[in-house]
Order: structure tokens, then C-alpha cells, then sequence
């Protein structure tokens, strides 16, 4: 079998989201799959060529030097001119124009511009309207990342669920584990942290990701200086300002951000709030497991990568219970409800105080993630392109 995979953002130097998806899924791939052949597409000049080294015989690099309409344009020629019997598109965008007869995969990670049309640019807005009703039903058969996902697709474009298979995305387990004190110290350092004394988000600094919300809750926490009586644990007391942990959030900026990076002085909080930017995977794992606890109570997600990663590195993690956060989660998380600012603010005074039964539970947090892998979905992945191409 031959099948075309469509790698045109997996080797860019800052992945994240479907990047990683592209990257973990097409290396697991090759550790698994020695038979069939990988034509791998490859856009120009966005990645380095040493991570071409390396790699099994049967995967091929192709680069598609189009730097405009490169799915549309390139990736489409392509396929008239190789003889796939199958292709992957691992993040909503198939050619429009393809071969006749060519059986197309294509990966579903989230319908957030039909759900939260107002934290998306029009042009995606657009854009993924058109997926959602051309591109979903014109693909041969979807890769969900969750049920929750599923469920949209099913809701939303009317495809029929027997067309839809639920692949649950992994993490890399070699990365994300619990460190030793002194890693953790030593790896904070450059952004003046120490461990146990931050409440930390990571992910794109979007609206979707409720991050408004989440400094509104932290601000009530932090200017009433409350941590619950050790007696009487629903009665607050004043404490020592200067213990009370800073909110810091990592990734980098997205698109209507204004608002959330002015938010702390509107607060009066600026000093207590951190913004480090983009922060490379290698610090990740400290930064998560020096963290008092993860909060991610984004309004929707497609899977939620950064749940697993912070229980893997044995973070206490908050989180939404909308969406497909209760799958990634399971009984390990906490939930909250993400419109309520005094829930999630009241999630900080206990956290700080460790008054939440079961926060520490960290065998929980690993048994959980045990139920992800890029192993399992690559293994998984495969075994529906041998089933697609058969049919």
C-alpha cells in the first residue's frame, strides 16, 4: 500500500496542536509500519533538514515547493501524478480537486468556529465552514480525537457516525514524567519560579481558552488574601500576601489577545501575573511539575493535550468539564464550571491550602494517562488505513 501523507506542518521548529499531532503520529508510524510506503509532502523551507536523517526506507520526503495554496494547488497535483492508495490529512484540509477514486483519511481535532464562532477570525470562520460541510462529507472516513468530537461532527454535519473512528491523541512519555526538586530549581531559574509556588496554564493565549476568566478568578483570590481554617475549611482567614502563589500562563500569543494581556493591571494584579511566552517542550515538564496546580478551564477543546502532560509530570490538574476534558481527565481531574469565576477562584484557596481531598492523589493522575499513547494511536491509525484501502 501506498499512502501520501500530508507532513506540511509537522517539522516546524515551535509545534503545537495539530503540528505535534503531524509529527508524533507520522514518527510513531515509522516504528510500527516497515511494509507499506509513506509518500511524506513537505512544505518549503520551514523545517530543518537533519530531521529528514534517519528514517526508514519505505518513508519518502517530498517537498512541494509552493509557498501559496499548498494543499490546494500542490498537494492536489500530487495526487494525480503518485499512485496512492490512500490519503492522510491529519488536520481538516483535503485538495478540494483530487484524483478520481482516491481514498482520503482525514483528521477531525475540534468544530470550535461552529461552537465559539466569536474567538475565531472570519476567515476561519469561513473557512471551516466550508470544511465542515464540503470537506467532512467528501473525505472516505474522519479521525475523531475524542468522542465529544465525534458527537459534534455527528451533530453538526450530519456525517453518519459508522464514518467517524475515535483515535484518542498520546504524549510523549520519554518528556513528560515527574522531576527531581533540584531539575525542577535549576530548570525554573531563567524564569524567576520556584517550584510550589505558581498556578500555571499552558496553551495558546486565545479567548477559547477562557484565560479572561481564569485572571478574573485569580484576582478574587488573590485581593481577598483567603486560605480556608485548617478546622473549619468552608470558614476563610486572612494570610501572608507574600506566600500566596502567582498565576503564570505560558504559550504564545493567538489572534484577540488584547484583552487578556491587559487584564491583570486593569486588576491591579500585574506583578502577580506572568506571561512567558512561547516556552520550548524541554522546560515544559519542569514547569508543569513545579506548578501548585494546572488550570485549564478553556470554554472548548477537541482533546486537551496539556491535561495529560501536566498528570504525567504529577500536577493536580483543574479543568472544565465541558467538551472532551472529562475524557482526557477521567477521575483524575477536577472540574470546574468555566463561566463560574468564584469556582474556579475557590479551586485556587483550597489548592494553596491543600484542602482538596484527593489533589494529591498522583497514582490516579498516572493510571490515567496510561490510557494514552502515540503508540496505541499510531497502532490504531494504521490498522484503519489497511481497513479504508481494503474496502
Amino acid at each position: 500500500m501506498i499512502i501520501g501523507f500530508d507532513a506540511s506542518r509537522a517539522f516546524v521548529n515551535k509545534r503545537t496542536g495539530t503540528e505535534n499531532y503531524s509529527y508524533q503520529l507520522l514518527t510513531h508510524l515509522a516504528k510500527i509500519d516497515h511494509e507499506n510506503t509513506y509518500k511524506v509532502f513537505l512544505h518549503p523551507g520551514i523545517f530543518d533538514p537533519n530531521q529528514l536523517k534517519g528514517w526508514p526506507a519505505n518513508f519518502k520526503f517530498l517537498r512541494l515547493n509552493y509557498k501559496f495554496l499548498w494543499t490546494q494547488v500542490g498537494l492536489a497535483g500530487q495526487t494525480f501524478i503518485d499512485h496512492l492508495d490512500l490519503l492522510f490529512v491529519p488536520s481538516h484540509t483535503l485538495p478540494l480537486v483530487r484524483k478520481p477514486g482516491l481514498k482520503t483519511v482525514m483528521t477531525v481535532h475540534d468544530l470550535g468556529a461552529e461552537y465559539l464562532p466569536q474567538t475565531h477570525q472570519l476567515k476561519q470562520q469561513l473557512y471551516l465552514k466550508l470544511m465542515t460541510y464540503y470537506q467532512l462529507k467528501s473525505a472516505a472516513h474522519l479521525i475523531a480525537v475524542s468522542e465529544a468530537t465525534k458527537r459534534d461532527i455527528t451533530k453538526k454535519a450530519g456525517i453518519p457516525a459508522d464514518k467517524i473512528s475515535v483515535i484518542y491523541e498520546g504524549y510523549d512519555e520519554k518528556l513528560f514524567h515527574p522531576l527531581k526538586n533540584d531539575a525542577l530549581i535549576h530548570s525554573l531559574t531563567d524564569y524567576n519560579l520556584l517550584p510550589k509556588t505558581y498556578f500555571l496554564f499552558v496553551g495558546t493565549i486565545q479567548p477559547r481558552k477562557n484565560l479572561e476568566q481564569l485572571i478574573k478568578a485569580y484576582a478574587l483570590f488573590l485581593n481577598n488574601r483567603l486560605t480556608p481554617d485548617s478546622q473549619h475549611p468552608d470558614q476563610l482567614q486572612n494570610h501572608d500576601p507574600t506566600s500566596i502563589p502567582e498565576l503564570v500562563l505560558a504559550g504564545s500569543r493567538g489572534w484577540l489577545t488584547e484583552d487578556i494581556y491587559s487584564l491583570p493591571a486593569k486588576f491591579g494584579i500585574g506583578t502577580r501575573v506572568k506571561f512567558l511566552g512561547y516556552v520550548p517542550d524541554k522546560i515544559l515538564p519542569a514547569l508543569y511539575g513545579g506548578a501548585i496546580a494546572f488550570f485549564f478551564p478553556s470554554l472548548y477543546e477537541g482533546f486537551g493535550l496539556p491535561v495529560l502532560e501536566a498528570m504525567a509530570c504529577g500536577t493536580p490538574v483543574i479543568t472544565s468539564g465541558v467538551s472532551s476534558l472529562p475524557e482526557v481527565g477521567g477521575k483524575a481531574a477536577l472540574y470546574v464550571d468555566p463561566n463560574s469565576t468564584e469556582e474556579i477562584s475557590r479551586k485556587m484557596v483550597l489548592l494553596a491550602s491543600n484542602h482538596i481531598p484527593g489533589a494529591t492523589a498522583a497514582k490516579k493522575r498516572f493510571d490515567q494517562v496510561k490510557k494514552f499513547s502515540w503508540d496505541k494511536c499510531a497502532a490504531q491509525t494504521l490498522k484503519l488505513f489497511q481497513k479504508i484501502a481494503s474496502e
